[in-house]
């Protein structure tokens, strides 16, 4: 139970979030993809070019469509999402195998996705013990001791092949949920210690590209809506998912890649569309068309943000931080990452979840979010107080 001295410091550390948050304009009456809201005389730049959404704030679009990675063109989390954000992070919280409160228990942060993500979360060894590479994600988490190791079991759910269709239905029909808890047993865990997943998935061939009403982006925003509800029942005490875009697929051969340009670009939208859903759910009650409900307080699905955005136009440097994907981060197929590649992918997944304030307090062992350095993390910065929700999980439930 909470002393009211701690009462006073969660009043206190959100207070400026809550003062913020009913500032927001409403939304607009039904769902449309994100406009920008800019004054009517700005002067709107049209481009049939993809630009990383992480660089489209000056009214640039992309076939007419804005960038950011949150409404507004904005790479800056709507507030009242932030605050919902920091919430779900205090949730949480160290379980024992049957999901009950267990100061020696532990959390489980689940990669779901394809060959790519499996490779760029832990590329296995080829030998027994069959440890992660150390280029990979869970290869350098276990090397760095600012982890919380005593709590924190990364598991890298991701598997070749794996598709999105593949990962929809609690049916199981491809086995990729029973494999998961087949992991999660060798490791001592349980689906009820699951909290938190990243996402990175893809359609398989791809024909319908953007502005068309029917195109693959479109599908795919609804397909991750689908899998968010479904991981929700599976995964009962799941509080957050983070996805992440696609690396740059030009490349490859489109009549031979199996997620080819503009496809591995507009599936960024796919994202931002997914989780403006959610936002606009949230504040309005109003249900997008396209992804269903994402209703997290009701507990139907977990708050819904990006993880690390990963796409840039090839050896173009991306504006915000210079990333470019060279030939020699791909593989012999130029579609999947080389080691140089997963390493990259790696290095920003890292950044992020060490410096979001949505993650530090539950990634990091002393749960204290540093000043980020990488400009990708800019905008995750806040200038007040972070309260560590992760002392405090009963009274956040």
């Amino acid at each position: 139970m909470l002393t009211e001295y701690h009462r006073l410091c969660v009043y206190f550390t959100l207070l400026p979030l809550l003062l913020l948050s009913c500032t927001l304009d409403n939304p607009a009456p039904i769902w449309q993809a994100d406009t920008g809201a800019v004054p009517a005389e700005t002067v709107i730049t049209l481009s049939d070019t993809p630009i990383p959404l992480v660089d489209m704030l000056n009214n640039e679009t992309y076939l007419g469509f804005h960038g950011g990675l949150y409404p507004s063109s904005s790479n800056e989390i709507p507030a009242q999402h932030h605050l919902e954000g920091l919430i779900s992070a205090g949730r949480v919280q160290p379980l024992d195998t049957s999901g009950n409160p267990d100061p020696h228990g532990k959390y489980v942060l689940l990669s779901i996705g394809m060959s790519n993500a499996s490779q760029e979360f832990c590329h296995a060894g080829p030998e027994p013990p069959r440890g992660c590479y150390e280029y990979s994600f869970m290869g350098k988490a276990a090397q760095d001791s600012s982890i919380n190791h005593a709590h924190l079991s990364l598991v890298n759910g991701a598997y070749p092949g794996a598709l999105t269709n593949m990962w929809t239905s609690l049916d199981d029909e491809y086995g990729h949920y029973e494999r998961i808890a087949y992991l999660l047993s060798k490791e001592g865990l349980t689906p009820h210690q699951v909290q938190v997943v990243w996402i990175k998935l893809a359609n398989g061939s791809p024909q319908i590209s953007l502005p068309d009403q029917n195109a693959d982006a479109y599908v795919f925003m609804a397909d991750l809506a689908e899998i968010a509800r479904t991981l929700k029942v599976l995964y009962p005490n799941l509080q957050q998912a983070y996805i992440s875009s696609r690396i740059y697929g030009g490349y490859a051969n489109p009549d031979h890649s199996i997620n080819p340009e503009p496809y591995a670009y507009e599936y960024g939208y796919s994202i931002k569309w997914l989780v403006q859903a959610q936002i606009d759910q949230m504040e309005s009650g109003q249900i997008n068309p396209i992804t269903g409900s994402l209703d997290y307080q009701s507990g139907l699905v977990p708050w819904l943000a990006w993880g690390a955005y990963l796409w840039a136009d090839g050896m173009n440097p991306r504006q915000l931080d210079n990333l470019v994907w060279e030939l020699d981060d791909y593989a012999g197929d130029l579609t999947h990452p080389s080691p140089a590649g997963r390493e990259k992918v790696a290095d920003l997944l890292m950044d992020f979840f060490k410096n979001s304030p949505h993650t530090c307090a539950w990634f990091l062992e002393n749960g204290s979010c540093q000043e980020p350095d990488d400009p990708i993390m800019r905008p995750y910065r806040i200038n007040f107080p972070i309260l560590i929700f992760s002392n405090f999980p009963i009274a956040m439930r």
